[in-house]
């Protein structure tokens, strides 16, 4: 179980340093040019995760040009869960063709820094990498025809506008980080 809290409004982002499954090393600095960034903790097997990736591939789509960058990052410990492993999530970001960088946290040290929940659990910083908005993708976690709420997109479009988050904070909702 987790033993750190999680980030607070305001809090400034810890960098990492995770494998990526494109082989490469990715840090959080390496889209400090971005005036958006999002960590996105999330998995394999969770059926959370599997009924909103596809939004979260769309939110990448519509709003790279823009300057945002969301980071997907798997913790999950492997011997129960090993469909979370890295050639599973190399597989798995082949299949649904990602466009953004998904990291393996094998230490589970960054969801401790970070005080990640569940599966998906969002962290949306600003240009400052200052945290403005944590929580759910929207209000409907299974049945996207079904969301009347998009939590995230309106976070970052209010971040865009260099407007205030209206909603800052949404209760993360989806599995629970799997802890060795």
């Amino acid at each position: 179980m987790s033993t750190t809290a999680t980030l607070q409004l305001g809090d400034v982002a810890p960098d990492f340093a995770l494998p990526g499954v494109d082989g490469k090393t990715w840090r959080l600095s390496d889209v400090r040019d971005k005036p958006v960034a999002c960590v996105i903790f999330m998995c394999n097997h969770c059926p959370y995760v599997k009924a909103t990736i596809d939004r979260l591939i769309a939110i990448q789509r519509d709003y790279a040009g823009k300057g945002v960058q969301l980071i997907g990052i798997n913790s999950n410990e492997t011997k129960n869960y090993p469909e979370d492993d890295l050639p599973h999530m190399i597989r798995w970001a082949t299949e649904k063709a990602f466009n953004f960088p998904y990291l393996r946290d094998e230490a589970q040290a960054v969801a401790r820094a970070y005080g990640a929940e569940r599966t998906p659990h969002i962290f949306l910083f600003d240009r400052e990498r200052k945290l403005r908005y944590t929580g759910a993708i929207d209000d409907n976690t299974q049945d996207a025809s079904k969301v009347t709420r998009r939590y995230l997109r309106e976070a970052i479009d209010a971040l865009l506008a260099s407007q205030p988050v209206k909603d800052t904070q949404t209760p993360a909702m989806g599995c629970s980080i799997k802890w060795a």
